[in-house]
């Protein structure tokens, strides 16, 4: 008997690691999945534009395959390459998430760059009209995956930054948790954001009472400007956490001066409004973070488009336009 409760004993303390484990690996996913966050706004503001143009019933399909691309991007390449380099070169990790910061802040101004001087795209709405459907929706999937993969190569990136040190096997579960959680937030958003002016064409032509016909004519005319708002947020995003990784990557690398100026001056103005010295601390953080972000940005476009872009198109041998 006295064999029999000990064993239990046993049972129980094994049940209570397991349990505290569960917890641990929850709240580090939590933490990676919170520091990745701007990357993911950005995501799901940039995914609808690959199914417009598209007929409506294509665009759950289209969205599903993107989907099941980056499950595959975090699972199967990132998370390993992850994992590697955290056990055997994890010195890399802050040059290789820095450089993930530059493109972010690149992505970002070019972004800005374009809404100060927008220019159409003739190619895309070429392709529109000379491609076959079919043909012109596996482009348009591929270079979803491909641009997906260069995003969650970031949040795999930010997310490895985040977890405390810890075994290969708590990182791995940690890492598979956030992969999946933001691949079905990005996507699940994305697929409600593109079918919710379908859904109000319906409440508006279907709905019984003028109230749900009112509300479904507010959907239509108001997911436009949400889809504005969204897109600006994830630009700001992009700007705001390229700017704080390429900031937090200097002091990683002993080169704290500007980081320290920042809070510095993030810590004045938040005690000049005591009432509000957390939240204004923060924004002023996060507008310099921000506004750096931009000005590397900018400083990159011309490298980007002018010598990588090229050589990258050489190389590829495949035209820019194709995606």
């Amino acid at each position: 008997m006295s064999g029999l409760l000990a064993l239990l004993d046993d049972v129980a303390a094994i049940a209570k690691v397991a349990a505290a484990s569960v917890d641990d690996i929850a709240a580090a996913a939590a933490k990676a999945g919170a520091k990745a966050a701007g990357v993911v706004i950005d995501d799901a503001a940039v995914t609808p534009k690959y199914v417009h143009g598209f007929e409506a019933k294509r665009e759950l399909p289209i969205i599903w395959r993107i989907s099941l691309g980056s499950m595959k991007n975090k699972l199967i390449f990132l998370l390993p390459a992850a994992l590697l380099l955290s056990t055997f070169a994890p010195t890399w990790i802050t040059p290789l998430l820095m450089i993930g910061g530059a493109y972010l802040c690149f992505e970002g101004a070019e972004k800005v760059f374009h809404r100060l001087f927008p220019h159409a795209d003739a190619q895309v709405e070429d392709n529109f009209n000379t491609k076959d459907p079919a043909h012109l929706e596996e482009e348009k999937v591929s270079g979803a995956i491909k641009t997906d993969f260069i995003l969650s190569a970031e949040i795999m990136t930010i997310a490895l930054a985040a977890i405390p040190e810890s075994n290969i096997w708590f990182e791995a579960i940690t890492l598979a948790i956030v992969g999946i959680g933001i691949t079905i937030a990005v996507y699940g958003t994305v697929a409600l954001i593109v079918k919710m002016d379908d859904l109000g064409l319906f409440m508006a032509a279907r709905g019984r009472l003028r109230t749900t016909r009112a509300l479904g004519r507010g959907l239509v005319l108001g997911m436009p400007i949400v889809m504005a708002i969204l897109s600006t947020l994830g630009t700001m995003a992009m700007l705001w956490v390229g700017g704080s990784i390429i900031i937090h990557g200097m002091e990683e690398l002993g080169l704290p001066w500007l980081g320290h100026l920042i809070e510095g001056w993030s810590f004045v103005a938040g005690h000049a409004v005591p009432a509000a010295a957390g939240f204004i601390e923060w924004l002023v953080k996060a507008a310099i973070h921000g506004v750096l972000g931009l000005a590397l940005g900018i400083a990159l476009i011309p490298l980007a488009t002018r010598v990588i872009g090229p050589v990258w198109v050489r190389f590829s041998g495949k035209s820019k336009a194709a995606h």
